[in-house]
């Protein structure tokens, strides 16, 4: 690959091009866990991979983003001659991208047990809000239990970010201290340069577009309105999320720049593998053993579930590989409806280790049935008899 091509989203998550959305979402969740900044700490090569799957699954599973990709590759998504693929004014497809747009060494960005980059657009210039900037959008990837996605959780999460400076209240001005017009740009809030036939106008380096000044700027913050600060907030995540779901705090992002409006926090699920269940969908998947004397004379076994012990009838003749079904002992839905089911797959397990007397009884036992001199199938022979 040359140097500063990017690799194919297909390959970095290593699925088919024709792969469905399971099959999507096990990869991702497979390698999310893989590269996760939080077991691999202080390597940037697992932490640049993370970023990578996690861009390319943003993009294969939305459909309109992926029928995008399958046509133009990674030109569907650059910016070219001032606006993104398709012209201007949304009529193409923008960057999604802007939540990979790394901020590790930004802004003190990455404290706290997490992970965090800009998500939906940042802070700085103006936006209706008299030269306040509206800050930046942030990113926290939090890893919860199955157990935790399927009944729910609440989390308190610590993480750095520029909050709202208390000495100014995030004004940027020293408390006392007069406002005045800016001479700059004398309340415009833009200053207009002429280049050639050209007039560019841009917005007033000196009030950053608010049209006034301060006579003495924050000492805190020197004149930003925002701080470093290490903040901690409490996160609800309710029954039913899946790795890639998404929470957003409202106002929980980076503080505004001169009193502009805060950034929202968005809450990226991860949830971990689990070692009796594995998740279908809805569904959740597990096998147990079972004893051949079980399968042949049935009965009755316990099985684990989400809320506890189920009991399973295993009816007499079981063959191994033989899958029941526990309707709504599955994962809840995120949006409500009805739950999932439990599927429970049995292998029979063949005893290894007989006495003489157990022996002398399983060779009775097989004499009786005729195994001695038939030992197989009957239905299977006679598919296989042209081969005798």
């Amino acid at each position: 690959m040359a140097a500063g091509q990017k690799q194919d989203y297909y390959e970095l998550l290593g699925v088919a091009k024709g792969a469905g959305e399971e099959d999507l979402k096990k990869a991702y969740r497979k390698k999310a866990v893989q590269y996760h900044p939080d077991k691999n700490p202080g390597n940037k090569e697992a932490e640049e991979m993370f970023k990578k799957v996690s861009e390319a699954y943003e993009v294969l599973k939305d459909p309109e983003k992926r029928a995008a990709y399958d046509r133009y590759g990674h030109a569907a998504f650059q910016q070219a001659g001032g606006g993104p693929r398709g012209g201007g004014g949304g009529g193409g497809f923008h960057d999604p991208f802007d939540i990979f747009r790394e901020v590790f060494g930004q802004r003190g960005g990455g404290g706290g047990g997490g992970i965090f980059e800009e998500f939906f657009g940042g802070g700085g210039g103006g936006n209706g809000e008299g030269g306040a900037g509206r800050g930046s959008d942030l990113r926290y990837d939090l890893e919860i239990t199955l157990e935790e996605a399927a009944h729910g959780v609440e989390k308190e999460i610590s993480f750095r970010r520029l909050g709202e400076c208390k000495h100014c209240s995030g004004s940027g001005a020293e408390p006392g201290s007069k406002k005045s017009t800016c001479p700059t740009c004398r309340g415009a809030g833009q200053v207009t340069t002429s280049r050639g036939f050209f007039h560019v106008r841009q917005v007033c380096p000196t009030c950053h577009g608010s049209g006034s000044r301060f006579e003495k700027v924050c000492a805190k913050c020197s004149g930003e309105g925002r701080v470093q600060e290490t903040a901690k907030i409490n996160i609800k995540i309710p029954p039913g999320v899946d790795t890639g779901s998404k929470l957003r705090s409202t106002g929980n992002g980076e503080a505004g720049v001169m009193g502009g409006s805060s950034g929202d926090l968005y809450i990226v699920i991860h949830v971990k593998e689990h070692e009796v269940f594995e998740r279908q969908g809805d569904d959740l998947f597990t096998e147990i053993p079972i004893k051949f004397t079980l399968a042949t004379l049935g009965g009755t076994i316990h099985v684990p579930t989400m809320e506890g012990k189920a009991t399973l009838k295993i009816p007499a003749g079981t063959q191994s590989g033989t899958t029941f079904r526990l309707k709504g002992r599955g994962m809840p839905q995120l949006r409500g409806g009805s739950p999932g089911d439990q599927l429970i797959r049995v292998h029979v397990e063949v005893p290894t280790s007989l006495n003489s007397d157990q022996k002398k009884k399983l060779e009775d036992f097989a004499q009786a049935c005729g195994d001695a001199d038939e030992p197989v199938s009957r239905s299977f022979f006679e598919k296989a008899k042209k081969f005798f």
